[in-house]
């Protein structure tokens, strides 16, 4: 491999609590949540009715013909890559050469809300009214492919599919190709718009998602002794990776280095994690060697934390696991307690939070936590809460089903 350093140059984010990335990141800090009740009729009868819904739609955001020839999915990876694009610099660049720039989107689902309307009709009005556009827009790497048609981009554009861990692979994809010499840029992010009543309804009935119906900005609660599942949510999260020495030649502002990443397998079971943790453990150890880190330097990590009571507990494990006595040391949080769990899109907005925490010295709270179970012994940000100065590393955690774990170290600028 490679040691050419890679940084991050843009970012994007279209979520549950705000339609970019300054709105996202001061909900996020002030620890505001983007979780509330459903209100569409076919919401009526389900086991759950509350989601972590777009806080902006993105038909409102792009144009319309565009955004009709494109799924829910794409729609919001083209909101956050675009500000991403836009914040790198790069809608000024004249002389980028779209050979060496890439593309890794990931979506867990893919346009799964295309697939099913399109089934819907097919039964109810017969194969005529099935849309010409129906396969490329359910494509799982339509959203990467719609990137890579944007902005002209030629060196690749691939799609991770590894459930909740999908939107981290794609950073730690990108990382790669641009360490392997293949790309000097690439727009890397996921993608998830699975707000439908038949994923509702399977989740809830394989007991994934909360069924608490109290107040729904209090449902998400990492960690703490009543959780009971996740809260689904949507949206996108975009980062610009780039080559450091293409970065400087065009004097574009660095928010931060990708330090290394860990990618594994549990190969334990489909659904459940390894109660041990030993493969994201793995996968964080990967991430720290990769990136010759020392776990001294950890300061920060975004845990996956998705409110379950096995994965946050395993999460625990791997984390005193691999930081040693250096845990104690590192601030914790986890931002799905405001925006839920956007499944392929959950690693790449969690990676853009991880780079703002960096860049502003600050760790975004944990909501909902009022009675952290015994057996989380982590240091959990219940308030905003500064990092420190000099150099510092923070950890951005993503595991999936089907045992996929990623782990990517950021390391500040």
């Amino acid at each position: 491999m490679s040691s050419k350093r890679v940084v991050v140059t843009g970012l994007g984010v279209t979520s549950p609590v705000g339609g970019d990335v300054p709105s996202t990141w001061d909900a996020l800090v002030n620890g505001r949540s983007g979780v509330r009740p459903l209100t569409q009729d076919w919401a009526e009868t389900l086991p759950v009715r509350i989601a972590g819904t777009a806080a902006v739609d993105p038909s409102e955001v792009l144009e319309r013909v565009k955004a009709r020839r494109w799924d829910r999915s794409t729609q919001l990876a083209m909101v956050a890559a675009t500000e991403a694009w836009t914040d790198a610099g790069l809608d000024q660049s004249t002389d980028l050469d779209g050979d060496r720039v890439g593309v890794a989107f990931a979506s867990g689902i893919g346009g799964v809300t295309t697939l099913l309307a399109n089934y819907d009709a097919l039964l109810e009005k017969g194969p005529r009214r099935v849309s010409p556009l129906a396969v490329p827009m359910l494509m799982p790497n339509a959203p990467a492919a719609s990137v890579s048609l944007a902005f002209g981009a030629r060196a690749f554009a691939s799609t991770p599919v590894s459930a909740c861990a999908s939107g981290n692979e794609a950073i730690s994809l990108a990382l790669d190709q641009i360490r392997l010499g293949r790309a000097d840029v690439v727009v890397a992010g996921g993608t998830e718009a699975a707000i439908h009543p038949l994923n509702i309804a399977a989740f809830a009935n394989m007991m994934a998602l909360s069924k608490n119906d109290g107040d729904p900005t209090t449902v998400s609660r990492p960690w703490d002794t009543a959780r009971d599942g996740f809260v689904l949510g949507e949206g996108s999260g975009a980062l610009v990776l780039e080559s450091e020495e293409h970065a400087l030649a065009r004097g574009a502002r660095i928010y931060a280095v990708v330090m290394g990443a860990g990618v594994t397998a549990d190969s334990h079971d489909i659904a459940q994690p390894d109660p041990e943790g030993r493969g994201g453990t793995r996968a964080i150890a990967r991430a720290l060697s990769e990136g010759e880190v020392d776990p001294a330097d950890v300061k920060h990590v975004n845990a996956h934390a998705t409110s379950t009571p096995l994965g946050d507990i395993a999460e625990g494990l791997m984390l005193h696991a691999t930081l040693g006595a250096h845990a104690s040391d590192v601030v914790v949080t986890s931002t799905k307690s405001m925006t839920g769990h956007l499944l392929g899109g959950a690693g790449a907005l969690e990676a853009v939070a991880t780079v703002l925490a960096l860049h502003h010295r600050v760790s975004p709270p944990t909501i909902n936590l009022d009675d952290q179970d015994p057996a989380v012994d982590l240091d959990i940000a219940t308030k905003a809460r500064d990092l420190p100065m000099g150099d510092i590393v923070a950890l951005n955690n993503s595991f999936g089903f089907g045992g996929a774990n990623v782990a990517v170290a950021f390391g500040s600028a």
